[in-house]
């Protein structure tokens, strides 16, 4: 078996993780959305896309095994995960927790204590809840585009439970 690393990413890495997203994306995504849908959402997520978020200040991490990208996790404003993909041969063997992990830390140490939030695919709802998130909406479509806001208060690293109110609550919408 061959090890994972999660590191930070480099441009030379946003091909592999555009095609990865694209490959994730078109099996477990938008296969629920029209294709005028598909299109949007996968040029709005491509190589070019992903620079662009990039060169905005978005965070992105990349877990890479054998020299292939396996995965990996994005995160703006440190405070709303944008993207979390985990290829399907290293699925359910704790890679997206780890990659979450890892990204939580960097917007721990970026100052955030306590609010994120993620809009998830329909497919992603029981990943995000194993971290702790809640469904914050039901389900938005925009433009044909699916996805269910989702928060996560945490305090000094521990997932409050419904109804307990944060002692801090930094800005951080969907």
């Amino acid at each position: 078996m061959k090890t994972t690393s999660i590191r930070a990413l480099e441009q030379a890495d946003i091909p592999a993780v555009a095609a990865l997203l694209e490959r994730l994306a078109r099996i477990t995504i938008t296969m629920e959305f029209s294709r005028t849908a598909e299109g949007k959402f996968l040029r709005a997520n491509n190589a070019q896309a992903i620079s662009a978020l990039v060169a905005s200040g978005f965070k992105y991490h990349v877990a890479e095994a054998g020299g292939e990208i396996v995965g990996f996790v994005g995160v703006r404003d440190n405070c709303h995960l944008y993207h979390l993909f985990v290829a399907e041969q290293v699925q359910r063997q704790g890679l997206a927790r780890r990659l979450w992990t890892v990204a939580k830390s960097a917007c721990y140490a970026a100052g955030n204590r306590s609010r994120f939030t993620v809009n998830s695919s329909n497919n992603a709802i029981p990943v995000y809840e194993s971290f702790g998130f809640t469904r914050a909406a039901p389900t938005q479509d925009s433009g044909g585009v699916l996805y269910n806001p989702m928060v996560l208060v945490d305090v000094d690293g521990q997932p409050l439970h419904r109804g307990d109110v944060p002692t801090a609550s930094p800005s951080c919408q969907t």
